[in-house]
């Protein structure tokens, strides 16, 4: 069985480094090497594989990456830490190192994680197995959902109210936008629960490890209204309207469906929707059925 580096040995290394953990870049370092392990296998990590890691650290969950995968794309925020896995593993051919922000911005990828993730010149499926900062998990599963095709399973730790808003159902609390994307266009499964023990520096709250396994897109043959705009770019343009219609509802999710759409869609669009369902109801109790449903009456009136 392969080493994975213990507590002792991740301060050791941070030590010599000169690095403390910093609270701004939501650094909680895995220190259960069996959950590393269950990280990768999980993510069925093998030699036709590219994996996106985002969050390095000090190498721990890289090493049985680059072990496993036909090349590893590691994304770190730290210069610290940046110079550390540029030391580690400098003469891995397989790993690749990016220096910054996996996140451009809320609704966009750094454009060199774009670059790397849809390089045309190495083949084989893209995969997420991360450690994951706390707080870029929902806008980075939401944009490489939305935009980014070729990454076909992720599997991460996240903290546990992450991981309850990606699995609620409706009429739950956490039931909102990013369910409904991740749960239209995915397998969801909980892998395990977390202690914060698992964790150095330890967190205050209690994380899981999840697997999203992406499928068909129902707007994956989907046809715009322009001649031009068919195929991919026709069903990326629909599941961007549809994202956008359920975001801004949910804007004014306490109230009822109605009023709700009064603020995103023309009079003629609502009342469309509103003669097909119970609109008195608020917009956290409908299914993604009905969601999917209501998108398609409001393209059908605009």
């Amino acid at each position: 069985m392969q080493h994975v580096q213990t507590k002792r040995e991740i301060t050791e290394l941070l030590t010599g480094a000169g690095v403390r953990p910093r609270k701004r870049f939501g650094q909680h370092f895995l220190i259960d090497g069996n959950l590393m392990r269950r990280l990768c296998e999980a993510g069925e990590v093998g030699p036709d594989d590219r994996v996106l890691e985002v969050g390095g650290g000090t190498g721990g969950l890289t090493d049985l990456l680059v072990e496993r995968a036909a090349e590893v794309i590691c994304v770190e925020v730290d210069p610290r830490l940046h110079g550390l896995l540029d030391s580690r593993f400098a003469d891995r051919a397989n790993f690749r190192l990016i220096l910054g922000d996996v996140l451009a911005s809320k609704h966009r990828l750094n454009p060199e994680v774009v670059r790397a993730i849809q390089d045309e010149q190495r083949a084989g499926r893209v995969k997420l197995v991360a450690n994951l900062p706390y707080q870029i998990a929902t806008p980075l599963v939401m944009n490489l959902l939305l935009d980014h095709p070729s990454v076909t399973r992720l599997v991460f730790t996240v903290q546990r109210e992450v991981a309850e808003r990606l699995t609620a159902g409706p009429g739950s609390k956490a039931y909102g936008p990013v369910s409904i994307l991740t749960q239209l266009l995915c397998r969801v499964q909980t892998v395990a629960t977390l202690s914060p023990d698992v964790f150095w520096p330890r967190p205050a709250v209690e994380s899981a490890m999840l697997r999203i396994d992406v499928g068909a897109s129902p707007f994956a043959d989907g046809q715009s209204q322009q001649a031009d705009c068919v195929g991919p770019l026709a069903g990326r343009a629909a599941l961007h309207g549809f994202v956008d219609l359920v975001r801004k509802t949910f804007e004014h999710r306490r109230k009822t469906l109605r009023s709700a759409l009064g603020y995103v869609l023309d009079v003629r669009q609502r009342n469309a929707i509103c003669t097909t369902i119970d609109a008195t109801r608020r917009p956290e109790s409908f299914s993604i059925e009905e969601w999917l449903a209501m998108y398609h009456v409001a393209a059908g009136v605009g």
